[in-house]
């Protein structure tokens, strides 16, 4: 792990493509602030998978760490010296910490950042969840949930070969998935924890399914927010948990390993990116 710096720039970056509505400098800029890190700098760089070795062969020593969004958290695995169980369990990096000795690290602060925001609104522990979407984000949440639910999980998927996908991730991560097809997606919301993992926009039209008594739903979108999920969720006095809760919760612990400052400033985060979210 590297050391507070206190002499010399250092740098960090989010990679990925898209990239131009990322959040995280707003977040790690703002963190360097409250840690009175004034020779920090964070930027975003437009590199897809053609472009990320070339990307990482221009690295100097003044690199802490990268963040990587899609589709690169996958694609970066080869690059790396090491990898985290964490990020292992479901071949995917979001986070690489550059070390003083010259080692790439990987890890992923997806999983936990899910926990703790689940954790912050008091889900610590529940029988079953569901989770709607199959993809890469899905694979994260039912390694979070392999931590916090004890019963079954309900993934609703668009094809076989997805809910296959979804299976084969229950049987890697030891969690006890069954898979239902997406016209089925209203059943979801029976669960103690609903996890939506899908883009903009697809489950606007389950918004009138929300039922009287609502238990918990993680979306993880934050923008457009709330979505309409979201918004008729809350209207039924359901509890909320959002994107960018997820986004803040793992840029902590990407700061604190990136600069080796315990303790990043998730209060001063959280206000920078509901602010930008605001602004635009």
């Amino acid at each position: 792990m590297p050391s507070p710096a206190s002499e010399g720039a250092r740098r960090a970056a989010v990679l990925g493509s898209p990239i131009a509505h990322s959040l995280s400098p707003v977040l790690h800029r703002a963190a360097y602030a409250e840690l009175g890190l004034r020779h920090w700098s964070y930027d975003r760089f437009e590199i897809d998978e053609a472009g990320l070795s070339g990307f990482f062969a221009g690295l100097d020593t003044s690199w802490a760490g990268l963040s990587l969004t899609m589709p690169l958290k996958r694609a970066v695995i080869p690059l790396l010296d090491a990898v985290s169980a964490t990020a292992a369990s479901v071949e995917a990096v979001n986070t690489v910490v550059f070390t003083d000795d010259g080692r790439r690290l990987g890890d992923n602060t997806d999983i936990p950042g899910m926990i703790a925001a689940l954790g912050e609104r008091g889900v610590t522990r529940v029988e079953s969840a569901a989770v709607l979407g199959a993809g890469a984000t899905a694979s994260s949440a039912l390694a979070a949930l392999a931590r916090i639910c004890v019963g079954p999980v309900t993934a609703y998927v668009r094809s076989e070969e997805r809910a296959a996908e979804m299976r084969g991730w229950g049987e890697r991560l030891e969690v006890d998935v069954r898979t239902a097809d997406w016209s089925r997606a209203a059943e979801a919301f029976a669960a103690p924890l609903v996890i939506a993992t899908t883009p903009a926009g697809t489950t606007d039209a389950l918004a009138a399914a929300v039922p009287e008594r609502a238990g918990t739903l993680f979306d993880v979108l934050y923008e457009p927010w709330p979505t309409a999920l979201a918004a008729a969720w809350s209207a039924r006095g359901g509890a909320v948990v959002g994107g960018l809760d997820l986004l803040v919760h793992q840029a902590v612990l990407q700061v604190e390993q990136m600069t080796g400052c315990a303790n990043a400033p998730l209060d001063a985060m959280r206000k920078a990116g509901e602010a930008a979210l605001a602004g635009r």
